[in-house]
């Protein structure tokens, strides 16, 4: 990058909002994914004013700018794969807006959701998306990549909470859409064009977000199963009942006894599968939800149906949900964390797909996650440097990725496409899918700029 760049960076960020020390850099190349690049530089942005600066400097002189968040993303969204900028938003965490009359908050993209709830919860309500980051991934992130978590069964996921978006557009134009009005038909629907976008049509700034009355009553329960088809079946029925759970999440015995090696959570190392289930709402309503999950389990040949009888034992088995991902990440040297998603129904046949796909190419694979919504997380467990391992991995990963789009389902449920899936996503939406996606780049971004190279190959750019 010129000298001129960067003087003209520091007068936008100031001397301790921009570095461009290689040494430096290195921080910035990577997120949770696989794939590292240095940026050439790296501004961190405390205003919408200076992001507008910025884009505006960019687009005049042509440099690729990537946005990031805490860098967790699981795609590799963040990664500056075409090197230029990285501007990093976690500095941006202010509270802007509560707003409890109207069940709505207005924050920062930079603050995360576990920020959220402490504020919130004062008059009695609650943020429901749960991504498994909850405790370190931002705001904007979570809306550039939709993210799910684990209450995603019965509240839905990050876009079906967002009102309200400040985005910068790649030419520096700063744009409100979207309103804290319950109806609101006022020009395009824009705001879910942004969720999801993984940051290449614009740059969240701040965001309006919907909120819901916290639960009265909650019941939590682990169900313990002697196989994987049992425990995925048992899923598919307890929503054939009618039960729509807050909670259903997945682990199966290598998860299982991962977490145990990490942290005793209290889980069976002997199972073969766990489901942890929780219901809530009126008291009488989430008993009665509940009774009926264990009629579920009754027909699959459960091992033991236990309830939490307090707020710590619950907890206990929530912890070792949350960690299951740091657990086996513990096994071997490195991990490739998949969210292949399929409807409800079908993920008995997803699970057993995984399991033959393991077996066929002998490969360790750790399957935990959102089964409620049929959202898996099969995670590979690996060694990079082993080379036949790494090529085993690959033909099991694409064949994995065929068998979610055989059982109609999708090749991510809340990780995004990024570097990681981009070759597969032709595979999902077919070839006039991906054009569509270009055009409505073009249209945003003709330059290319605003993190380039991520979810499709962008035909030669335009300057306009």
């Amino acid at each position: 990058m010129k000298k001129s760049h960067l003087e003209e960076l520091s007068t936008i960020f100031e001397n301790d909002g921009i570095l461009h020390q290689q040494e430096d850099m290195i921080a910035y190349s990577y997120d949770a994914s696989h794939i590292e690049k240095t940026p050439e530089a790296v501004v961190f942005a405390t205003s919408t004013d200076q992001i507008c600066k910025l884009m505006q400097f960019a687009y005049r002189e042509d440099i690729p700018v990537t946005p990031r968040g805490q860098g967790s993303g699981l795609s590799g969204g963040s990664v500056p794969i075409e090197k230029g900028i990285v501007l990093v938003l976690d500095r941006m965490r202010k509270m802007l807006d509560f707003d409890p009359e109207n069940r709505l908050i207005t924050v920062e993209a930079g603050m995360t959701t576990s920020d959220i709830d402490p504020i919130v919860a004062s008059a009695d309500l609650f943020y429901p998306p749960d991504p498994g980051s909850v405790t370190f991934s931002t705001i904007g992130g979570n809306i550039a990549e939709n993210a799910g978590g684990l209450r995603g069964l019965k509240y839905g996921v990050t876009k079906d909470y967002v009102k309200m978006l400040k985005v910068v557009l790649p030419k520096g134009d700063i744009v409100t859409i979207g309103s804290k009005c319950v109806k609101h038909v006022a020009g395009f629907n824009l705001e879910p064009i942004f969720v999801g976008s993984e940051g290449l049509l614009g740059i969240i700034t701040e965001v309006t977000l919907a909120l819901l009355p916290i639960p009265k009553h909650r019941e939590s329960a682990l169900v313990v199963f002697n196989t994987l088809n049992d425990a995925a079946q048992c899923v598919s029925d307890i929503i054939a009942y009618g039960v729509t759970p807050s909670t259903m999440e997945f682990m199966d015995k290598t998860t299982i006894n991962a977490v145990q090696n990490f942290k005793d959570c209290n889980l069976p190392r002997d199972a073969e599968a766990v489901l942890l289930i929780e219901t809530d709402g009126e008291k009488n309503s989430a008993i009665g939800e509940m009774k009926n999950i264990k009629k579920a389990a009754e027909k699959n040949s459960f091992r033991s149906f236990s309830l939490a009888g307090n707020t710590k034992e619950r907890d206990l088995l929530f912890e070792g949900r949350r960690i299951a991902l740091n657990a086996l990440a513990n096994v071997k040297p490195n991990l490739i964390l998949e969210d292949a998603t399929v409807v409800r129904s079908k993920l008995p046949d997803m699970v057993r797909g995984i399991c033959e796909i393991a077996t066929k190419y002998n490969l360790m694979v750790g399957i935990f996650g959102h089964a409620g919504d049929g959202n898996l997380h099969p995670t590979f467990l690996i060694d990079k440097n082993d080379t036949d391992e790494m090529k085993r991995t690959e033909k099991a990963v694409k064949e994995l990725f065929r068998l979610a789009i055989d059982l109609e389902g999708t090749i991510s449920g809340e990780h995004g496409i990024g570097l990681e899936k981009k070759p597969f996503l032709e595979d999902q939406i077919g070839s006039a899918g991906i054009q569509l996606l270009c055009d409505i780049k073009r249209t945003f971004d003709p330059k290319n700029l605003l993190n380039p190279g991520k979810m499709f190959d962008f035909p030669n750019s335009t300057s306009n």
